[in-house]
């Protein structure tokens, strides 16, 4: 069984100042392009062609809608110490977009979590280096990443923890 992300995968035009900063802090800088992720790894029973289906009925009255990111916030969990990139316009899509996903097929992937959209730019093996790398981004970085979403993906993680898309979902 493999596990798969279902995910939007943004087109920057300066998309270089969010990989710069990943370079830093990510250490899945060159496994998988920045995202935001709308339903987190899971294995499930469903072919891709089931995930297909189950992903064009979701999504049938969702149309592509401007995205903005901009300034930066982080989070300590079980998961790690995370740098994120802060969504700023959309969030509503975005969220009602993960609760739709999570319904029905994937409910029992659902960890009941608060979701708040963003991009990850960085994991942080402390709490220190964390903060450091807050600092760091705060200072350095006032960029605003602007872009019209038209698909979402969804992702199957290789055996080397590498991004295979193996499902792209045009919106209307």
């Amino acid at each position: 069984m493999n596990t798969r992300t279902i995910m939007i995968f943004p087109q920057f035009e300066n998309i270089d100042v969010i990989n710069e900063i990943r370079k830093k802090y990510d250490p899945l800088v060159d496994l998988v392009l920045p995202h935001i992720t709308l339903v987190f790894p899971f294995n499930s029973e469903l072919t891709n062609k089931e995930l297909n289906l189950y992903l064009k009925a979701c999504l049938r009255n969702i149309k592509a809608f401007k995205v903005e990111l901009k300034g930066f916030s982080k989070q300590h969990d079980r998961y790690g110490n995370y740098l994120f990139l802060n969504v700023v316009q959309s969030m509503g899509v975005i969220k009602n977009i993960h609760d739709m996903l999570y319904k029905d097929k994937l409910k029992q992937f659902d960890a009941s979590q608060d979701y708040v959209p963003h991009m990850t730019v960085g994991n942080l093996s402390s709490i220190e280096l964390l903060d450091k790398a807050f600092d760091d981004v705060n200072n350095k970085y006032n960029d605003k990443f602007s872009t019209v979403v038209k698909k979402i993906s969804v992702e199957m993680i290789g055996e080397h923890e590498e991004s295979i898309i193996v499902i792209e979902h045009e919106l209307d």
